[in-house]
């Protein structure tokens, strides 16, 4: 680990220089010795790159919904090469390159992260060892090391041995209590969006090598957390702790705001959307009229949730329009059926 984090060497400067600024900020209030004032430094650090990973996520969202207006040719193509899987994965390699999609664009936000968080590794791994590193100096060095959160130190590791604990001034059985508490918390939120990922915002009705690759992610990554964890100090459990609850509620608001086609997430929202609509007679949010739009768009190819969306639009004397608004529609007035066609009265 050490190895690869002196790889990243290169931002440590920054990433300490940022601690540092949110330190002096923390130190005011809190005490410049204290765990609060170091931890959340860490913390602000985390939604402070999160922020700036924002317009990298909405790239990722809109990868994602490119991936989805494929599923119609998806399913066509493992309905004609249901028997050869290998030719089936060809020609999915195929439609992947020729509409420009990449099925592996849910990785890059945690690709993007790498380099901070091996930086913030590399930055508590000289708080630990006694050296001064980045913009923290021999007084911040002291500051660190006595900064401990709820009896661990900032520095510490759950496999460091009791005397090394005991240099940086606490006991080992509370390095372990706590570090331990924060690899459980921080595997059990990995799974728990993960989880969230698949049981509520899949379009089930397709089945890719992707999604087979998101299932097994779902047992992989805890795992993972928890085995490479244990090697972690207590600062970097707190930073990827943080980042795992920032992508567990981001995930929860597009989940809930803006689901994927065919999944039960978007059999929830549309249910909720129809009640919105047929209560106030129009679409109020843009979110709302980019989503009427898009199944207006679909026609024919409008899933079952989608089809019982615009019927309960026609049954309550409402037509969606191709601009994403809805109309009230009388007897001669246009209206979608069922189908996916426009009809006329």
């Amino acid at each position: 680990m050490d190895t690869i984090a002196s790889l990243f060497s290169f931002i440590t400067t920054p990433v300490s220089w940022v601690i540092v600024q949110f330190h002096s900020m923390y130190g005011k209030v809190f005490g410049p010795d204290t765990g609060w004032a170091w931890g959340l430094s860490i913390v602000s650090l985390v939604i402070l790159i999160r922020i700036c990973l924002i317009p990298l996520f909405v790239k990722q969202i809109k990868s994602t919904r490119a991936m989805q207006t494929l599923q119609p040719e998806m399913k066509k193509i493992q309905e004609r090469y249901k028997s050869d899987k290998q030719r089936q994965s060809e020609e999915m390699m195929k439609l992947y390159k020729e509409t420009g999609t990449n099925p592996l664009s849910s990785c890059l936000p945690i690709l993007a992260q790498s380099p901070f968080f091996f930086a913030l590794y590399h930055v508590l791994n000289g708080i630990a060892t006694g050296k001064t590193i980045g913009v923290i100096d021999d007084s911040l060095l002291a500051s660190a090391r006595k900064a401990h959160i709820f009896g661990a130190p900032l520095a510490a590791k759950f496999t460091d041995s009791s005397d090394k604990v005991a240099q940086l001034g606490a006991q080992i059985t509370d390095v372990r209590v706590v570090t331990a508490i924060m690899i459980v918390l921080m595997s059990a939120s990995q799974f728990y969006t993960q989880r969230q990922l698949m049981t509520k915002n899949v379009d089930t009705t397709v089945k890719t090598p992707f999604m087979q690759q998101q299932k097994m992610l779902m047992y992989v990554f805890p795992v993972m957390f928890a085995v490479f964890g244990i090697n972690f100090p207590v600062g970097v459990l707190v930073y990827w702790l943080t980042t795992n609850v920032w992508t567990m509620g981001q995930q929860m608001y597009v989940i809930h705001n803006n689901p994927t086609p065919g999944s039960k997430a978007q059999a929830a929202y549309l249910e909720r959307l129809t009640k919105h609509v047929t209560h106030h007679g129009k679409t109020r949010k843009r979110s709302e009229k980019t989503i009427v739009k898009a199944i207006v768009a679909k026609g024919r190819d409008r899933n079952e949730f989608e089809r019982k969306f615009i019927n309960a639009l026609n049954k309550a004397g409402l037509a969606a329009q191709t601009d994403g608004t809805v109309m009230k529609s009388e007897s001669a007035a246009a209206a979608q059926s069922e189908d996916g066609t426009t009809t006329t009265g």
